[in-house]
């Protein structure tokens, strides 16, 4: 046989937590995410791979799922890709079915399902610790021997078994055999149970029906109706307690050197418009969002340890009740809280959803999961609010309740929304395991972590440093002829634009100047900060080494021309509801659009949430004016 020089193509399948992106890494090096619960991966990923003999593999992830009866979008894709029906792809040369060692009675069942299809398959045996640790006693061979597949026992966070899996890729490899299920008249499904049944009671001895497992001991607390409430709360609070908290001198280094690089560029500048520029421009903009960043950072990290450790799925196990309640399932809860970190994977993730109704509600309200962007808009405006005397724990009360507002209104407008949807015509059911708790897998978080780190700098170098420029021009320019900066600011470009907006955001509580600064962070939402970084800077006689935030300072120093300050706690409660509710983000709505299949729903879904925020705005504001705030 001519053997071609093309690589051969392995497909990786199995069920959600069963390690397959851990292998496809450990396969590859490449620095996937890898999320104890359903949905992280949403995409077929591809990455290459060498056998011991030195032969190139190509190596695909499919998305994570429990069958290929193609009934969400997910398991459609890792049929068409099994089956050679996705667009670029051809069928695979073998297939790589990823089991969970200590809960082969559920895995097993998608193993079937693809020995069913004829393709080559191996079989990689994951988790064997994990098994050994609950007290279960494996045999492999014979379990080869009952599939007709070859079995290889592995721990893939560990790499142990990746040679010995790599081995079992031959090529040509023949197809499966499906000799110990013909069906006899029963259907499929039932077939492939009674199965699975007798071949787990052959391969692997069961431990003693009444022991617990370490992971059994700490649901009985965490999956407690009334304790488990108070634990999921508890860590919640902990999270954004620790963001305030732990963030604290990091964040200070950053405005440190800050402050001392503009210091060493006013030293190496004459004064003028370019020196302007750099320092007020760049450095103040840009330097106004990164100081932000070890709160993201703390964010992602918070995440990813909930999510390696196996806690998420309890937390969609306890959230399944709620979810219900806004005409939703506990499927809708992964990704609604994946949008906690970002909109655009929380969107993708909907893809596990069965429902094509619920799924597009899902959607729909998934920005109003505050997610990471907003969170310098949050870290500013929550100390003016409270001032710094008034300890952590209240700002980490605050943020606690705007992310709760957010997820509320979003469970409501997603119970109307469902309601007039109408109900689907086989409703799915909600499928959840609950893997063993497992220790983070360190390296995969810290990656995790480092690649949302650099995107947000990347953001800040980019987006927001263009914005910024432009803001710092606009703002400069044309000049007056006097010296006052409230005069220059006036009859500058910014100042007159300020002066248009300023009557539709005045019933909010806004002046022209946030009006603008509000207007370009429809591009970014990390761009508000650096937008007031520029419109409301102060002369440089401002005491900085009196206070530990600026720009705060200067916020508080605000006043409207007849005196009155502008920030005042019910302002900045209105600036606050505003941001929880407006969709200030563009590539959220080209998402929306691809993953809905229209624009009308991404436009829609625009103008609604622009007009909530809005509303609800002015109705906070102008309410607390009435009851004399």
């Amino acid at each position: 046989m001519v053997m071609s020089d093309a690589p051969s193509t392995i497909a990786l399948i199995g069920n959600p937590n069963a390690g397959k992106t851990t292998l496809f890494n450990a396969l590859t090096g490449a620095n996937q995410r890898v999320g104890n619960y359903a949905g992280v991966t949403v995409e077929v990923k591809s990455g290459e791979a060498f056998t011991p003999h030195g032969r190139k593999l190509r190596v695909l992830d499919l998305p994570g799922c429990y069958s290929l009866r193609a009934n969400s979008p997910d398991e459609k894709v890792a049929l068409d890709a099994l089956n050679g029906l996705l667009p670029g792809e051809q069928k695979p040369d073998l297939v790589v079915c990823v089991l969970d060692a200590s809960n082969l009675e559920r895995h097993l069942q998608l193993a079937l399902q693809v020995i069913e299809l004829g393709l080559p398959c191996v079989i990689a045996l994951n988790m064997v610790d994990v098994a050994e640790r609950a007290g279960l006693r494996l045999d492999p061979a014979k379990l080869a021997e009952e599939l007709g597949v070859p079995v290889v026992p592995m721990q893939a966070n560990a790499k142990k078994g990746v040679v010995e899996l790599k081995q079992a890729l031959r090529f040509p490899h023949p197809a499966a055999s499906e000799a110990g299920w013909t069906t006899d008249g029963t259907d499929p499904e039932s077939a492939r149970r009674a199965f699975v049944t007798r071949l787990c009671e052959l391969v692997a001895s069961r431990p003693d029906a009444h022991q617990q497992t370490l992971s059994d001991r700490i649901d009985s607390v965490l999956l407690h109706p009334v304790l488990g409430w108070i634990s999921l709360v508890g860590i919640f609070f902990t999270v954004f307690w620790s963001i305030f908290s732990f963030a604290e001198i990091p964040m200070g280094w950053i405005e440190s050197g800050q402050g001392a690089l503009g210091d060493w560029i006013k030293s190496l500048m004459a004064d003028g418009d370019l020196r302007s520029l750099v320092v007020d421009g760049i450095i103040g903009g840009v330097g106004g969002v990164v100081m932000f960043l070890p709160q993201i950072v703390l964010l992602f990290l918070f995440i990813g340890l909930l999510e390696s450790s196996g806690y998420m799925a309890r937390a969609a196990y306890l959230m399944d009740g709620v979810m219900a309640k806004a005409g939703l399932s506990g499927k809708s809860f992964l990704p609604l809280f994946s949008s906690y970190a970002c909109a655009i994977p929380g969107i993708m993730a909907t893809r596990t959803i069965d429902s094509a109704k619920e799924r597009i509600v899902t959607i729909f309200v998934a920005p109003w999961m505050s997610c990471s962007a907003r969170l310098p808009v949050y870290f500013l405006i929550i100390p003016l609010l409270l001032h710094e005397k008034e300890g952590t724990w209240k700002q980490a009360s605050v943020l606690f309740a705007i992310y709760a507002l957010g997820t509320l209104t979003a469970f409501v407008i997603a119970r109307l929304l469902r309601g007039r949807l109408g109900d689907d015509v086989s409703p799915g059911h909600f499928l959840l395991e609950l893997p063993p708790y497992r220790k983070p897998q360190w390296s995969y978080i810290f990656r995790h972590v480092i690649d949302r780190a650099w995107s947000f700098v990347k953001k800040a170098g980019t987006i927001i440093l263009g914005l910024s420029i432009l803001l710092w021009a606009l703002s400069t320019y044309p000049k007056s002829e006097g010296d006052d900066p409230a005069e220059a600011l006036a009859h500058s470009a910014m100042g007159r634009i300020g002066a248009v907006i300023e009557p539709v955001v005045k019933p909010l509580g806004f002046d022209g100047r946030m009006g603008t600064a509000i207007l370009t962070s429809f591009a970014a939402r990390e761009v508000f900060v650096s937008s007031m970084a520029i419109l409301y800077r102060v002369e440089e006689t401002e005491s900085e080494e009196e206070t530990r935030n600026v720009l705060r300072d200067q916020l508080a120093a605000s006043k409207w021309p007849n005196g009155r300050p502008i920030f005042t706690p019910l302002s900045l409660i209105s600036l606050l509801v505003f941001f929880i509710y407006a969709l200030q983000c563009l590539p959220t709505s080209a998402v929306v659009a691809r993953e809905s299949g229209s624009w009308k729903w991404a436009v829609g879904q625009f103008i609604f949430m622009t007009g909530f925020a809005y509303v609800a705005s002015l109705l906070v504001f102008q309410t607390g004016k009435l009851l004399g705030f």
